[in-house]
């Protein structure tokens, strides 16, 4: 795998990020209330999981902010959001046991608690806050932002395995995008290839001569949920471009030797 670089830093609007991962939490916690026991124990297309193992996990990683906060701060910002969808793989599998530990908890009583203590500290925590994590320290404003990623991606798989409609918050949608096309551009530096996620993301990556003006020779063009399976595996690259989700022109527009870029 190549060594991912440091691209130059995205911003991200503190209060419109916050107000996204709010509103997306809200809409996970409604759709998980409804389910039935029967749609619960259904394979969630994630390994072994099932979808209750996908519901528990994603309010375990949202009430991981309440979990880091009340540690000691870290002393440096070590993970930052351009390198934080590469620092996660090495602590796999203890995300995917710390999960599991929540099961006892009814989903129900598991979703009103954690919502309304994540929603607190996003009230009182100043964004320059030191977050002590397993992957290393982090400020409050970019671990936010990576909650609103975790958060698309996870509402993704609960429609893929259920069939169902759970709302996608523009706002955090648009984060998730951003932030898997500049980690692309991290782990494939260079400006051969334009890829472009309309309406939220455009990025240069790849190795090779870098386009300067006019139609770029090599284009890849998807929409955002194609986009958000293909850099997190939930889609391979042949398929997607089988199946005309991917535009691909160009003799170097072929990603798949650098997907995914978050697993």
């Amino acid at each position: 795998m190549p060594t991912p670089r440091k691209p130059r830093a995205r911003s991200y609007d503190p209060a419109k990020t916050r107000a996204a991962v709010r509103a997306q939490y809200a809409h996970v916690a409604a759709a998980v209330g409804e389910l039935t026991e029967e749609q619960l124990a259904r394979p969630a297309g994630l390994g072994a999981w099932t979808v209750r193992d996908l519901a528990a996990h994603i309010a375990w990683a949202v009430g991981s902010l309440s979990a880091a906060a009340a540690r000691p701060p870290a002393a440096t910002a070590e993970v930052t959001v351009q390198s934080w969808p590469f620092a996660t793989e090495p602590i796999r599998d203890r995300i995917e046991d710390a999960h599991r530990n929540k099961e006892a908890e009814p989903l129900a009583a598991l979703y009103a608690r954690t919502g309304e203590r994540f929603s607190e500290l996003l009230d009182v925590l100043p964004g320059d806050r030191l977050l002590g994590l397993w992957i290393g320290g982090m400020t409050v404003a970019d671990f936010v932002v990576t909650r609103a990623v975790e958060l698309v991606v996870h509402t993704d798989d609960l429609n893929r395995a259920l069939g169902g409609t759970v709302p996608l918050d523009r706002q955090a949608l648009a984060t998730c995008v951003r932030v898997l096309a500049d980690a692309l551009a991290a782990k494939a530096p260079g400006g051969s290839v334009e890829v472009r996620v309309p309406p939220f993301a455009v990025v240069q990556c790849v190795e090779g001569p870098r386009h300067t003006r006019g139609t770029p020779p090599n284009v890849v063009e998807t929409d955002p949920l194609t986009w958000i399976r293909l850099a997190t595996g939930r889609l391979g690259w042949a398929e997607a471009v089988a199946g005309a989700r991917v535009g691909a022109s160009g003799e170097r527009a072929d990603l798949d030797a650098f997907l995914p870029v978050m697993s």
